[in-house]
């Protein structure tokens, strides 16, 4: 009966780790439904939808937010969940900055296509930055990266030379942002790293972190160690007490902060 017991333990247990493994891109990178090539984008805002071809001939998704007499552009790397659906109705607030912007579906969300693969991500992540050094100076270009955005937008600052690089409630890398949510998450299992801690160290551009310390989704702990990593010698943490995942862009602090990076 024990042997039994256990025989059937170890079953599930394999059945789960297999499991974990082979549908992870389901919770890792929530990108809800597919959209159709047809799909029209209704915002209120002056928007160009643009499409960018990438280093391996996949298409990003791209909506540019426009304003006359712009200050420069605000790239956006958004969060694992939704497509530019949501994002599009999301973004535009940084238009009141003085700033178009700029923010892409990754590979595999909405319009965007493309299996999901980490290298060519971040690839992608210099294709778009690429794409607008066509049209802006690097001096008029500031990345802006939310929660799993930031890993991407920590990579860009990285490996370019933006204006400024701002990471809102970035995580110290995915292994630990799993465990976070679940601590007996099989971590060893994963087939992504997205390592923030080991790119931030390569920053040599002016960066801001700005996280809540009521944030239930990423660490707000562990977003203070990463950003002692940071290369940067011009680099400022922004604690929003009481804020959370999704409200920072409300209060006061964050606005007045932010005003300060984009003068």
């Amino acid at each position: 009966m024990i042997k039994k017991i256990v025989y059937g333990v170890l079953i599930l247990l394999g059945v789960g780790l297999l499991f974990f493994y082979f549908f992870q891109e389901r919770f890792i990178f929530l990108n809800g439904k597919k959209l159709a090539k047809d799909f029209v984008y209704q915002f209120p805002q002056t928007f160009q939808e643009i499409n960018i071809t990438t280093q391996d001939n996949e298409t990003l998704n791209a909506l540019h937010f426009t304003q006359q007499d712009s200050k420069g552009v605000i790239l956006f790397f958004h969060g694992n969940k939704g497509n530019l659906e949501r994002w599009g109705a999301i973004v535009p607030y940084l238009l009141d900055y003085g700033y178009d912007v700029l923010v892409m579906d990754y590979r595999n969300y909405g319009k965007s296509t493309g299996s999901f693969d980490e290298a060519k991500m971040y690839e992608d992540a210099l294709t778009v930055y690429d794409h607008l050094k066509d049209h802006y100076t690097e001096e008029q270009i500031v990345v802006y990266g939310r929660s799993l955005g930031a890993t991407f937008a920590s990579h860009v600052g990285a490996n370019r030379n933006p204006k400024h690089v701002v990471l809102e409630a970035p995580f110290y890398n995915l292994k630990r942002a799993t465990r976070n949510f679940f601590i007996l998450a099989p971590t060893f299992l994963l087939k992504y790293k997205l390592p923030s801690d080991k790119i931030v160290p390569k920053i040599s551009v002016p960066v801001t972190f700005f996280h809540g310390d009521d944030d239930g989704t990423t660490s707000f702990e562990e977003s203070k160690e990463l950003f002692e990593l940071v290369g940067s010698q011009q680099k400022e943490f922004v604690a929003i007490p009481t804020g959370t995942h999704h409200n920072l862009k409300d209060f006061d602090l964050y606005k007045q902060k932010l005003q300060e990076l984009l003068k």
